[in-house]
């Protein structure tokens, strides 16, 4: 194992084109006509085919004029697992035996139904699973302003 070793371009000062030939050789990407798709209007067209066949040209798919709507989804088992401490920061309030728990002061705006709902709760929520109004139903809850869904 060579521990200091030499570098080879120290053993080709002064030697004007360091072992590339002719002193016009070797200046970037221009001796070999360009780099990736650049010289496509050199070789006429005989490369017309395959840059074709690579979707080279023109523009491609569509982009939605709707804006999305981004979920941040969270569980009923979470809230359930962290009532203390949401209740501690004072992020959810408890009223008429209710725990009223406004989640997108908590940063969701999605309810969903894994987990066990024990507790009563009333979640005012855009947007929430129907496995997950069944369960705050059953336990003696109700899920409030859900946003219509618009399905045609």
């Amino acid at each position: 194992m060579t521990i200091n070793k030499r570098k080879k371009n120290d053993r080709q000062r002064g030697s004007k084109t360091h072992g590339w030939g002719a002193k016009k050789k070797h200046r970037g990407k221009g001796h070999q006509g360009g780099a990736g798709m650049a010289g496509s209007g050199k070789r006429a067209d005989s490369k017309k085919p395959s840059l074709w066949k690579e979707r080279y040209f023109g523009k491609f798919g569509f982009v939605s004029k709707t804006p999305k709507v981004e979920i941040h989804a969270i569980n009923i088992g979470y809230i359930e697992q962290h009532i203390d401490k949401f209740l501690s920061d004072k992020l959810i309030t408890k009223q008429e035996g209710f725990y009223l728990v406004e989640l997108e002061k908590l940063g969701f705006n999605k309810l969903l139904g894994d987990g066990k709902a024990v507790t009563k709760f009333r979640i005012k929520v855009p947007y929430a699973s129907e496995k997950s109004i069944e369960k705050i139903k059953t336990a003696g809850g109700e899920v409030i302003g859900l946003v219509e869904s618009k399905k045609e």
